[in-house]
């Protein structure tokens, strides 16, 4: 695959956004936390040997501007694979996912359940459900007094289902989508299990969080879905989610200052692009305004008394919408084919790009924890 992404297409509009990332060194013999700084990576490894310790740091803004930091070039040099690699910029942080967070793709989950994970019957399974249940959930705010009532009607009309409970109940669903340092970075090749047929990309914004329950800032990520493995069973959603290279992050953290906040997040547009080698096209665009539970209320619910992630977490806040475009004939619906280019973009957080291959034909991910320990401290960047 011609696998080739340039700075200029990647990064934010807004060229004073502070942007926090992560890349493999040629000259470092290793992981770098970066900095980007007028299309240059300056090395804040020095600063927190990790991403996950450097989003600990108290206002951290203000270690960063007119700081002087060691340049390790330019990031054209980390894309074209010349000094290194754009790796996923977060590394320790857990990496969750909540599920069912927008009433389009929330209908389109049930219809996997109701099609059991078959494309064929998906289209007369929506034709059957989406005039009812559509219309009964958009607008609804998860765990109001309306969403118990649209529950109520549709227990009645025996459409209720264990996707709706978690769409539009009072708890969301908040599960792990992969495993610390395993998500691949912009420009890298995400993995499809090869025992599916149906699948889709599902873009989303994903939230930075602190071990004390702060968002300090966002970044876009594929949160790649089997649809026909998970509509077989919900049981199955660990073998669906967690593949090799199968959740993208990137391209860097875009952290809240003042000319950033979640306000911001809260009203972006997240658009998709998929670029088939067949000549396959498909766009779509959706509103973070759409969601079904605000962004800080997807954050308590991850982290908070009864579950704590010392080493903060990266949070998926789930996908705007399933695609349904036909590809491989009339009423199959939309599914991935090797060698399409994904592209997630917001103007405030850039752009990810990422090619699509089987899980098994993606490099396998070895460097993990151990690893990245023994790295640093060779390299002499544990000291207390």
């Amino acid at each position: 695959m011609d696998m080739r992404v340039r700075a200029a297409d990647i990064l934010p509009e807004d060229e004073e956004a502070l942007l926090i990332g992560r890349v493999w060194s040629k000259q470092k013999d290793g992981p770098c936390v970066v900095l980007l700084r007028q299309e240059r990576l300056l090395d804040l490894t020095t600063l927190a040997p990790t991403v996950s310790m450097l989003l600990e740091l108290p206002d951290l803004p203000k270690h960063l501007h007119g700081k002087a930091y060691e340049d390790l070039g330019p990031l054209e040099a980390y894309l074209d694979g010349s000094a290194g690699d754009l790796l996923a910029p977060c590394d320790l942080q857990a990496v969750k996912a909540a599920g069912v967070t927008f009433a389009d793709s929330m209908l389109e989950r049930v219809i996997e359940e109701q099609a059991r994970g078959d494309a064929s019957r998906a289209d007369a399974v929506r034709a059957k459900l989406a005039p009812v249940i559509g219309d009964s959930l958009r607008g609804v705010v998860a765990g109001s007094e309306q969403a118990a009532k649209v529950k109520a009607l549709l227990q009645d009309m025996g459409l209720w289902s264990q996707y709706l409970e978690v769409g539009i109940g009072p708890d969301a669903e908040i599960f792990t989508k992969a495993q610390p340092m395993s998500s691949v970075g912009c420009g890298q090749r995400v993995g499809i299990h090869p025992m599916s047929e149906w699948n889709n990309p599902e873009p989303e914004v994903v939230l930075a969080i602190r071990s004390d329950g702060v968002i300090v800032g966002a970044t876009l990520g594929n949160d790649v879905n089997l649809r026909d493995v998970e509509g077989r069973s919900a049981l199955l959603l660990g073998k669906a989610k967690d593949n090799n290279a199968s959740s993208a992050i990137g391209p860097f953290i875009r952290l809240f200052d003042d000319a950033f906040t979640l306000s911001d997040l809260e009203v972006a547009r997240v658009s998709l692009l998929v670029e088939g080698r067949d000549g396959f096209v498909m766009t779509g665009e959706s509103a973070m305004s759409a969601i079904s539970r605000a962004p800080s209320n997807l954050a308590r619910q991850l982290l908070n008394r009864n579950h704590q992630y010392p080493d903060g977490a990266m949070l998926f806040l789930g996908t705007m919408f399933a695609p349904v475009k036909d590809r491989r004939g009339q009423g199959q619906g939309f599914t991935h084919e090797v060698g399409d280019r994904v592209e997630i973009a917001t103007p405030k957080l850039g752009r990810l790009v990422n090619w699509v291959d089987r899980s098994d034909a993606c490099p396998e991910w070895q460097f993990g924890t151990g690893a990245l320990m023994q790295n640093l401290a060779r390299r002499g960047l544990l000291q207390g």
